[in-house]
């Protein structure tokens, strides 16, 4: 099976040991408490899964700054994008030398993990901006990454973590939730040695399911995972148990059996275009994935990225050797009535016309659904258009 990113083993950082993690549950009662922002307990989790391999904790300033810049830490680990715990106000922990995180997302507010801390630095707002444009390729604070990125505070907590539970991914998603250890154990019992990985935020339709296919068989890839994110999105993006309910319908009655395994990671997403997909090609490497799916606006929100910018990343800035796994460029796929089937668009016949693809947009979509009007059977499967309508029709209506 391909090695983890970094290490020749995965190290998760959850607590798997029910005395070690009773006794730090314990210890952290008498700990010093530091709220975290949501993205920072999905940092945890991450970690705690295995997806973030190598990493011990949250990086400090300088490894923060180093990433930004040039995709690797002071140390020379190839990483692209800051794995941070950031708040606005550091006073509570005083000189402690370990602390508790606690979870901002789940009732309570529980202890997720213990910190130990190295160091708390606070970035200047030109560091911080400078930051934002290298991740994220703007400053806008209209883009949803930056906004989050600049609004939780500048005050940087760096140090090993120990993860004591999964927030509430494990619990809300029982049967998608896996860790990467998880996916690398399923990968095994299957036999697979080739595997591609789809990375998804939305419901899948016929020209994300033709994807797939379409990847497995140039790869010669022996199954499929496909990897959908449950954590928080951006306002009037599908909630992810419809999401799920969708996709394994669509699994169930479209793809032969055992070729398919539909799992979830527990992460906010940052919709940072090219450094996200390299940033997913780095974790689905470390969950046992050979190929990743990287398609067109990867990633992306808005007109803020180029359409294969998340492509041309992997040619123009990741240091040959950087990573194992590899990438299958994808382009935008529709149903073609000239061919009959769904195709990549580059892959059309001499003389095909636009108008002569089944492309419909989001707005259009959700327009439909929420009428009750059946989506074109090239579009979505018709089993996978019904618990999307029954999801669209059960909102407020405008």
């Amino acid at each position: 099976m391909i090695k983890p990113h970094g290490s020749d083993a995965l190290n998760p950082l959850y607590v798997a040991d029910e005395a070690k993690r009773a006794e730090l549950q314990k210890e952290a009662e008498g700990l010093p408490k530091l709220m975290v922002c949501s993205q920072a307990a999905a940092n945890a989790v991450m970690m705690a899964s295995g997806y973030f391999n190598p990493l011990t904790g949250f990086m400090n300033l300088a490894d923060s700054l180093a990433v930004a810049e040039n995709m690797k830490t002071t140390g020379g680990l190839f990483w692209p994008v800051p794995i941070v715990n950031v708040v606005e106000d550091a006073s509570a922990i005083g000189d402690a030398k370990r602390i508790a995180l606690l979870d901002p997302n789940v009732e309570g507010n529980p202890v997720l993990a213990i910190q130990d801390v190295e160091s708390i630095e606070e970035a200047t707002d030109e560091q911080m901006t400078a930051m934002a444009q290298k991740v994220y390729g703007t400053t806008d604070p209209e883009h949803p990454g930056v906004k989050a990125f600049l609004s939780v505070g500048k005050c940087f907590v760096a140090g090993p973590i120990q993860v004591l539970n999964y927030s509430y991914f494990a619990a809300d998603f029982p049967e998608t939730f896996r860790t990467a250890v998880e996916i690398r154990e399923m990968i095994a019992k299957n036999g697979w040695e080739k595997v591609v990985a789809f990375q998804t935020r939305n419901p899948m339709h016929r020209a994300h399911e033709a994807l797939v296919k379409i990847a497995m068989e140039r790869t010669g890839a022996d199954g499929a995972v496909i990897h959908m994110l449950l954590g928080k999105l951006k306002a009037g993006d599908i909630p992810a148990d419809v999401r799920d309910a969708a996709i394994r319908k669509m699994v169930e009655l479209y793809f032969e059996p055992n070729t398919c395994e539909i799992t979830g990671y527990g992460y906010d997403m940052l919709y940072a275009g090219p450094r996200e997909a390299v940033l997913h090609a780095v974790f689905r490497q470390n969950m046992g994935t050979t190929h990743l799916i990287v398609g067109r606006d990867h990633a992306g929100v808005g007109d803020y990225y180029g359409a294969f910018d998340a492509q041309t990343i992997f040619d123009n800035d990741v240091p040959e050797g950087a990573m194992e796994l590899q990438i299958f460029k994808a382009d935008h796929t529709a149903f073609s009535k000239v061919v009959g089937d769904v195709i990549m668009m580059c892959e059309a016949p001499d003389g095909h016309k636009p108008e002569e693809f089944v492309f419909l947009s989001g707005t259009k979509v959700r327009a439909m659904l929420s009428a009750g009007e059946d989506l074109p059977p090239e579009f979505a499967r018709p089993e996978v258009a019904k618990i999307l309508m029954e999801y669209y029709q059960s909102l407020p209506q405008e």
